[in-house]
C-alpha cells in the first residue's frame, strides 16, 4: 500500500465566519497523514454557479441551511469510492467526484460537499509528502504550464482588500458591494499590506469624523451609512490622503458593484439613490467614476445574464480597466471561452467553490490565461479558518487575490499566511505588484 492511500473518509458539520452551518471532510492516509478541507458559503451567489447542498429543514435557527445531507452523501457515495484512491492524484480524486456527480452545477452531491473532499485530499497528500500544498497544488500542473509559469520564480499575488461593504455583505446600505484598494506600486506583500491597514484604520477615523453611522460588514469592512454612493467613493479617497498616500499612483480602487443584484424589472435599481438604470446609464455612470476616481477595476459592474452590457462596458473600457467576472463567469472554462469569443470582460475571479473541485477551478484559470484574462482568486463572505486560497493563487500562478477585509480572524489568516510564506520563500519569490494589472487607468 502506498503512503498516499487514501483510507478513511469522514465529514462534519462545522460553523463558518456568519455563524451558519457548512462541511468539513478530513481525509486520512495510509502513513497517517491528514486533511481538512472546508467550505465557504456566498451570500450574493451567481445563478449559473454549481450548487450548495443544504437540508432545507424547518429549524428556525439555521434556516434549512444545515448539512446533515451532505454530510451522509460524503459517507455513503463518497467514502466507498475514495477509499483505495491515492490523494496525490488531483485529477483523478476529482474525476471521481465528478463521476459520482456528473451534473455541472453538482445538484446531486453539492459543491460544497466535493470542494470540501477535494480540498482535504490535497492537503493530506501534501503533508504525506512533507511539502507545502501550494507546492503540492503546482507539481500537479502540466509540465510545460508548470515550467512556463515558476521560471522566475513563485508569483506572490497582489492583493485586492475590502475597506466599505455594502451590497449583500452589509443589508444593502449603499448599492456598490465591496469598495477596495489595491497597492500594485507596493514593493512586497508586506507593504501592500502596511498600506491597507493605514487605509483602513484612515477609513475609521474619516467615518467617526463625518459622525456617520457605521459598522462592520460580513467580510470585515466598514458598512457606511451615506446618502448617495459617490459619498464612499469620496470617503475612499479621503481615507487614502489621511493615511498619507497617493491615490493613483500608490493606491487604487477595485469595485465589486455585484449587479446582478441590482437588477430587477428591467433595469439596475440603485436603491440608495432612488434610480431605475440601464447598461448603458450603468456603463456611463462607471466612466464618468473612472473619470474621476483612481479605478483599477470593476467587478461584475452589470447582471450575470447582461452579455451585451459586458461586451459595451468592456469595448468602452477595457483597455483602461479590469473588467472582471464573478457571477457573469462562475469560474466556467465554459463561459469564459464564450466570453472572450465575444468581447466580454477581460479578468476572471476564481472561486473554487463555484465548481466543486480544485481541478475543474484551475482548469478555468488554464483557459483564461488561454484567452487573454487577468485572474483572481477570490474567498466568499462566509468563510473559515482554512488559508489554502493563499496556497491556490501561489501554486497555479495568479496574479490577484481577494479574501475580504483587514480585519476578523477569518480574513487575517489568509493574508498572516501570505505574509508567512512570502518570509519563507525570500528570494525564491517575486511580488506579482503593479504588473498584475495589465490594464490601468490612462
Amino acid at each position: 500500500m502506498q503512503q498516499t492511500t487514501i483510507t478513511e473518509l469522514r465529514a462534519r458539520r462545522i460553523w463558518d465566519s456568519r455563524g451558519r452551518p457548512t462541511i468539513e471532510a478530513q481525509v486520512q492516509l495510509a502513513d497517517g497523514s491528514l486533511g481538512l478541507g472546508q467550505a465557504p458559503a456566498g451570500a450574493s451567489t451567481g445563478r449559473h454557479e454549481a450548487l450548495e447542498l443544504r437540508d432545507g429543514d424547518d429549524d428556525p435557527f439555521l434556516g434549512g441551511l444545515d448539512v446533515q445531507t451532505a454530510i451522509r452523501q460524503c459517507d455513503a457515495l463518497i467514502r466507498p469510492m475514495l477509499i483505495g484512491q491515492q490523494a496525490d492524484q488531483q485529477s483523478q480524486i476529482d474525476q471521481c467526484l465528478i463521476d459520482i456527480d456528473p451534473h455541472p452545477n453538482k445538484a446531486k452531491l453539492g459543491a460544497n460537499t466535493t470542494l470540501a473532499v477535494s480540498l482535504a485530499c490535497a492537503k493530506a497528500a501534501a503533508q504525506s509528502k512533507a511539502i507545502a500544498l501550494y507546492e503540492h497544488l503546482a507539481a500537479q500542473l502540466p509540465a510545460a504550464q508548470s515550467e512556463q509559469a515558476f521560471k522566475a520564480g513563485w508569483r506572490l499575488p497582489l492583493p485586492q482588500i475590502q475597506i466599505f461593504g455594502g451590497g449583500a455583505h452589509a443589508a444593502k446600505r449603499i448599492d456598490v458591494q465591496d469598495l477596495m484598494v489595491t497597492c500594485p506600486a507596493a514593493s512586497t506583500v508586506g507593504e501592500a499590506l502596511t498600506w491597507t491597514a493605514r487605509v483602513y484604520r484612515a477609513a475609521g477615523e474619516v467615518m467617526r469624523k463625518r459622525r456617520a453611522s457605521y459598522g462592520v460588514a460580513d467580510e470585515g469592512g466598514w458598512w457606511p451609512d451615506f446618502k448617495r454612493n459617490e459619498d464612499a467613493l469620496d470617503c475612499l479617497m479621503e481615507s487614502i490622503e489621511l493615511a498619507g498616500l497617493k491615490p493613483g499612483e500608490e493606491v487604487w480602487f477595485a469595485l465589486d458593484i455585484a449587479a446582478s443584484q441590482l437588477f430587477s424589472k428591467g433595469a439596475y435599481q440603485l436603491a440608495l439613490e432612488q434610480r431605475a438604470l440601464s447598461a448603458q446609464d450603468m456603463i456611463a455612470m462607471f466612466a464618468g467614476w473612472h473619470a474621476r476616481y483612481p479605478i483599477a477595476s470593476i467587478e461584475d459592474p452589470l447582471a450575470e445574464d447582461d452579455s451585451e452590457g459586458f461586451i459595451a462596458i468592456t469595448k468602452a473600457l477595457g483597455h483602461k480597466l479590469q473588467i472582471v467576472g464573478d457571477d457573469f463567469l462562475v469560474t466556467s472554462a465554459q463561459r469564459i471561452r464564450e466570453a472572450a469569443r465575444q468581447g466580454a470582460a477581460n479578468a476572471v475571479l476564481l472561486k473554487p467553490n463555484q465548481r466543486g473541485t480544485l481541478s475543474e477551478t484551475c482548469q478555468a484559470w488554464q483557459i483564461a490565461q488561454d484567452v487573454g484574462y487577468q485572474g483572481i482568486v477570490s474567498a466568499r463572505s462566509g468563510e473559515t479558518e482554512d488559508h489554502s486560497i493563499v496556497h491556490l493563487a501561489i501554486a497555479w500562478g495568479v496574479p490577484q487575490l481577494k479574501v475580504g477585509s483587514f480585519s476578523r480572524g477569518e480574513r487575517m489568516v489568509k493574508w498572516n499566511e501570505l505574509l508567512r510564506l512570502e518570509d519563507q520563500l525570500g528570494d525564491r519569490a517575486f511580488f506579482a505588484g503593479a504588473a498584475a494589472l495589465q490594464r490601468i487607468r490612462s
